[in-house]
C-alpha cells in the first residue's frame, strides 16, 4: 500500500500509464490558486507573460506551494520513491470556446532525459470535462517505448513545437480524463496523451508539474537544474534550484532567466529558429 495510491492503483499505473482522478487539494484552495494566477495575469499582460515557457515555481510563490503539495509528493513517492525533484512546470490554458489544442504526443520526446522514471502531475485548476477539453491518453502507450514525432509549430497547438506522434493513433482506444479543481492525473513519460479545444463557457487551467528521480540526467547539453522537493539527492545529475523569497524578487528573476535560455537550447535542439508564437 502506498501513502495515496492503493496496490491496486500502482499496479494500473505501471500497466496503463496513468492514474486518474487524485483528489490534490479542495475545490476552494484550487479556487484560491486560480484567482492568484488570474489576479498576475490581468496585472502582467496575459498568461504566457507569466508562463515564460517554463518552471513558473521559480518566479511564483503559488506554484511553488503546488509543487510542494504533499497530497501530490506522496502520490508521486508511490510511484517513483521517496527522493523526488521538481524538473518543471507548465501552464496549459484553454480560453472558452478557443481553438487550441493539444496533440497526440510523448512528453519524453524532446527533454533530453535518459530514463522514462519521470511522472507529470496535470493539476486542475477549472474543470477539465470532455467539453472544455480534458485530457485523454492511450492505456498502455507508454510501453510502445519512443516514438518518432513530427513537427508542426501549428499555432494553434499548446505545445512547445506543435509536436505530434508520426504514426496513427487510434482515437478508438482513447480513454479520457476529466478532472474537477483540485483533482489531479498523473502519467507517465512516455504516455501518449493529447486534448481537444475548449467548447465550453468557462477557461479550462490547469498546471504540468514534471517530477524525476534524482538518478534520471539530462543527455541533450550541460547539466540540467531541477528543484528537490522531497528525500535527498545522491546523484548530483541536477544544479540544485533554489524556491523565490517573493513573487517575482530580482534575483529569482535573474535566475530563472539563466536556467530558461539552458531548457530553451534543449527543448528547440535541431529546430531552425524558435517559433514566433512561442514566448520565452
Amino acid at each position: 500500500m502506498g501513502k495515496v495510491l492503493s496496490d491496486e492503483r500502482i499496479a494500473a499505473y505501471h500497466r496503463d500509464g496513468y492514474a486518474s482522478p487524485v483528489r490534490a487539494m479542495d475545490a476552494a484552495t484550487a479556487a484560491a490558486y486560480r484567482r492568484r494566477f488570474e489576479a498576475y495575469e490581468a496585472a502582467n499582460g496575459g498568461w504566457y507573460e507569466l508562463s515564460k515557457g517554463a518552471k513558473l515555481y521559480l518566479l511564483q510563490t503559488w506554484v511553488t506551494e503546488l509543487v510542494l503539495n504533499p497530497s501530490i509528493l506522496d502520490a508521486v513517492e508511490d510511484l517513483l520513491g521517496p527522493d523526488l525533484f521538481c524538473w518543471g512546470t507548465s501552464l496549459f490554458v484553454k480560453d472558452a470556446h478557443n481553438p487550441g489544442f493539444v496533440s497526440w504526443h510523448q512528453d519524453a520526446t524532446y527533454w533530453g532525459l535518459d530514463k522514462p522514471d519521470v511522472v507529470t502531475a496535470w493539476v486542475a485548476l477549472s474543470p477539465a470535462t470532455e467539453v472544455s477539453g480534458c485530457m485523454k491518453v492511450i492505456p498502455g502507450s507508454h510501453q510502445w517505448k519512443q516514438i518518432a514525432h513530427r513537427d508542426t509549430l501549428a499555432k494553434e497547438n499548446l505545445l512547445t513545437r506543435g509536436q505530434e506522434i508520426a504514426v496513427d493513433v487510434n482515437e478508438d482506444e482513447a480513454v479520457l480524463m476529466p478532472l474537477q479543481p483540485g483533482e489531479a492525473s498523473l502519467h507517465h513519460v512516455l504516455a501518449a496523451h493529447a486534448s481537444e479545444p475548449n467548447r465550453s463557457d468557462d477557461r479550462r487551467i490547469g498546471v504540468a508539474i514534471r517530477y524525476v528521480a534524482p538518478h534520471v540526467q539530462q543527455i541533450n547539453g550541460d547539466r540540467d537544474a531541477a528543484l528537490l522537493v522531497r528525500g535527498e539527492d545522491r546523484y548530483g545529475h541536477f544544479m540544485h534550484e533554489k524556491a523565490p523569497k517573493a513573487d517575482m524578487d530580482a534575483e529569482a528573476i535573474a535566475e530563472h532567466k539563466r536556467i530558461l535560455e539552458f531548457r530553451q537550447s534543449v527543448l528547440y535542439k535541431g529546430v531552425a529558429g524558435q517559433p514566433a508564437h512561442i514566448k520565452v
